[in-house]
């Protein structure tokens, strides 16, 4: 807007504002006035001289402008004609007279009544001035050609104006301009700087219009293709109906087409699907390729692309659903609840790698279900037992006949949704072979930072991971590959106590079998001391899995019974009733010895499948000095049995034994279940403590068990697996369990009803081992009776 040029008194007019339009002298045109002020303004102008000041707003939506929303450059009109409507409005016919700019706005409350100072349009006789209006007229001409919103009869009326700046004013009011930029030709009142800028205008709405042009004839172009594209379908369609073909390849592949309309799927496999597609068309369809790349294409169609479940971050109920599915499992527990509040405060998180280690049967896979569960997502489990084909992983490439993608894609189609629960089961069971290295593969799979563009050689496309949470499972850490650990968080599941066990039992393993094998919840009852016999003459396991097999033995005993005779009472089975039902006991309860033995010491291993207890027996014999290690053991315990040998023989006279046993006795150290492979350090103090008792003569206590590792020194090293061992100790009937004193604080991980029942003794040194384990007697030394003596 240019600013007023003059304080100086003009002429005194009403002022009618203009929404949206925009009036130059010489023009002549209607005017639809509506509202209050400017209907009172037209009305002063009729009374006086028909003469009105009309100028534009800078807002079309603003109802009541004030000073500030009205250009002050605008033209004084002549009113020609005034009509009123049936709707109230005022039609009225003005004609634009001369330019003119508001000097003073008047106080007038019923309408704008403004000063104005005239901008009479100079005389111009300059030949540039000529020129330009030609150059004008042409590219107003090229413009009509171009934007086919002008006709051509309006062309023949410009060109017969001689007077440059009507000429300037009249085709700018042809022109589908912006108001302001009508404004700013509007308030240039020199004529050749008008023609000027309404040059720059024509130019540029010309490229605009060439531009618009080009788009238009370009979506024509492929509106065309389309067309006879479908056309050349149909015909293809209708020469193989006649051909006895049905549908077809063309019906195929209009069906693969309308499922890809459908199906959401990234742009670039939406490509790579488009390619395959149009790859088919072009097959004839006997041809074998044809059938690989239509499975190639159902693959990325039936694969989930970007479909997901909402996670149920309700963490009560989370919380409600694993209690009511598993007794115990604290820390799987608390780990699904801390992901859940952690997934509720960031809103996305990528998914955990969880790895549960334990011994079989103590519900490491049943645990997964029960996070989906608890999440509100699709669960998906595969096996890794025995696989050894890194393509059971990453898939076969397509050349090769009958290729399929991997097991981690499988389960993804499976699962149907991006974010599943997906349990990869066994771990620890994969192996290697000339066909691959399968846990290799697993690495991107298994990687945070990785599985976001995870490929799988047969789909050939990178496919998002990121949002699965990836739980695996296994009974042994040391299967598994450093590299594929590290990228897993480790949650330790020990063994169950008998207390843990009864309480299973109860809750889940009594009425699951009771509903699968058709019985009545009142039909049959299970005493407590029964089931507690079942648990330690029956079964001897880390887990419930034995258990339940023998619980479900006891229903279908009752079926039968029931069956037999229909109008029985309610079965109920007591410890004489477990007996005549299952049989002798399979195991007997508390491997602690019966009475004090010399050169028996018990001793407690950790095994893939829980805690275990082994007793360790050592024979001395006249002879030469031999030693004879037997019991299928590993390198690491004869070492440990070498390092107890050095120790016995360096603290003989310390401990009452004949410095020279080594040179006139046989000693053969024996660790029963000779079937079983043992390894491990952790027998180093129990085989140093049956070979002391073996030489001194004296007894071992019957209610002490031991584990740790032992130095040339006689230092007691830590061990692993605390919990295992002590629970297996609980389970033979220790009571007094002797532990490296490092080991002190692995206590807290044992159950307190087994602490409160065992006696836990940390040691640092093997004498304090021998003060707590040997009871007193006579030694090889003193006597020299107990050479020679076999204990067994």
């Amino acid at each position: 807007m240019v600013p007023g040029k003059g304080k100086g008194k003009g002429r005194r007019l009403p002022l009618l504002p203009l929404r949206g339009l925009l009036v130059y002298p010489s023009m002549v045109l209607h005017l639809d006035v509506g509202r209050e002020k400017s209907v009172r303004a037209l009305e002063s102008a009729m009374v006086d001289d028909h003469m009105i000041l009309l100028c534009s707003q800078s807002e079309v939506n603003i109802e009541e402008p004030t000073r500030e929303d009205i250009y002050r450059v605008g033209t004084i009109a002549k009113v020609r004609q005034m009509l009123k409507l049936p709707n109230g409005t005022i039609r009225v016919l003005v004609e634009g007279v001369v330019r003119a700019e508001i000097t003073e706005y008047l106080s007038n409350e019923q309408f704008y009544e403004v000063m104005v100072k005239e901008l009479p349009e100079p005389s111009v006789d300059d030949p540039e001035v000529d020129a330009l209006m030609r150059t004008v007229l042409g590219q107003f001409e090229n413009y009509i050609h171009l934007s086919k919103k002008v006709t051509p009869e309006t062309l023949a009326a410009v060109s017969d104006i001689d007077e440059p700046g009507r000429l300037a004013d009249v085709i700018t009011s042809h022109l589908s301009l912006k108001i302001k930029d009508k404004q700013e030709i509007l308030e240039t009142v020199d004529v050749r700087a008008r023609l000027e800028k309404l040059l720059d205008i024509l130019n540029n709405e010309r490229e605009v219009l060439e531009l618009e042009r080009k788009i238009s004839q370009r979506v024509k172009k492929q509106m065309e293709k389309t067309q006879k594209e479908y056309y050349l379908r149909e015909q293809m369609k209708a020469i193989q109906k006649e051909l006895g073909d049905k549908e077809g390849r063309a019906g195929e592949v209009e069906e693969l087409r309308s499922q890809l309309a459908e199906a959401g799927v990234p742009d670039k496999v939406r490509e790579k699907i488009e390619k395959e597609i149009d790859r088919l068309e072009k097959m004839p369809s006997t041809s074998a390729e044809g059938g690989v790349i239509r499975n190639y294409i159902d693959w990325l169609l039936s694969l989930p692309w970007t479909k997901k479940t909402e996670d149920d971050l309700d963490l009560a109920n989370a919380e409600r659903i694993l209690d009511e599915d598993h007794y115990g499992l604290e820390k799987p527990k608390e780990r699904v609840l801390e992901y859940l509040a952690v997934q509720k405060l960031v809103k996305k998180l990528k998914g955990p790698i969880l790895c549960f280690v334990g011994p079989p049967g103590v519900g490491k896979t049943s645990l997964a279900r029960s996070i989906a569960k608890s999440l509100g997502r699709q669960f998906v489990r595969i096996s890794l037992g025995g696989v050894r084909d890194e393509a059971e992983i990453r898939g076969h490439r397509r050349t090769y006949v009958g290729a399929m993608p991997g097991r981690i894609i499988q389960g993804m189609k499976n699962a149907g949704t991006v974010n599943p629960v997906f349990l990869l089961d066994e771990i620890d069971k994969m192996a290697m072979d000339f066909r691959g290295d399968p846990a290799s593969a697993l690495l991107e799979v298994l990687d945070p930072e990785q599985n976001g563009t995870f490929s799988d050689h047969f789909i050939e496309v990178p496919y998002d991971l990121s949002n699965v949470m990836f739980v695996t499972t296994a009974n042994a850490l040391h299967n598994i590959p450093r590299p594929l650990l590290d990228r897993m968080e480790v949650l330790y599941i020990p063994g169950y106590t008998e207390l843990e066990k009864i309480q299973i039992a109860r809750r889940y393993l009594l009425p699951k079998q009771k509903r699968e094998h058709g019985l009545e919840d009142d039909a049959l009852r299970l005493e407590d001391d029964a089931l507690l016999q079942l648990i330690r003459e029956y079964t001897r396991e880390s887990g419930v899995r034995n258990l339940e097999q023998q619980v479900a033995a006891l229903c279908r005993k009752a079926a039968k019974q029931l069956v037999s005779a229909p109008d029985s009472a309610p079965i109920v089975v007591d410890v004489d009733q477990i007996r005549e039902w299952l049989g002798p006991a399979k195991f007997r309860y508390g491997l602690a010895e019966q009475e004090d033995q010399i050169g028996a010491v018990t001793g407690l291993a950790w095994t893939e499948v829980g805690g275990d207890t082994l007793v360790i027996e050592v024979t001395v014999m006249p002879g030469s000095g031999k030693l004879t290690l037997t019991g299928k053991l590993g390198d690491v315990m004869k070492e440990s049995a070498q390092a107890a040998f050095s120790y016995t023989r360096a603290k003989a006279n310390e401990l009452s034994i004949d410095p020279q046993f080594h040179e006139k006795y046989d000693i053969h150290i024996h660790i029963p279940e000779g079937a079983i492979p043992k390894d491990g350090p952790s027998a180093g103090i129990t085989i140093a403590t049956a070979l002391i008792s073996a030489l001194t003569g004296r007894k071992v206590s019957r209610e002490v068990a031991m584990t740790g590792e032992i130095t040339l020194r006689g230092r007691v090293l830590p061990i692993g697996g605390l919990k295992e061992k002590a629970l297996a100790a609980h389970r033979a009937g220790i009571r007094k369990v002797l532990l490296p004193a490092d080991n002190e604080r692995d206590l807290r991980e044992v159950p307190d009803s087994i602490r409160a029942d065992m006696e836990f003794v940390p040691v640092s040194h093997m004498d304090e081992v021998i003060r707590h384990a040997l009871l007193d007697g006579p030694g090889i030394a003193a006597s020299g009776q107990n050479a020679g003596t076999t204990v067994s």
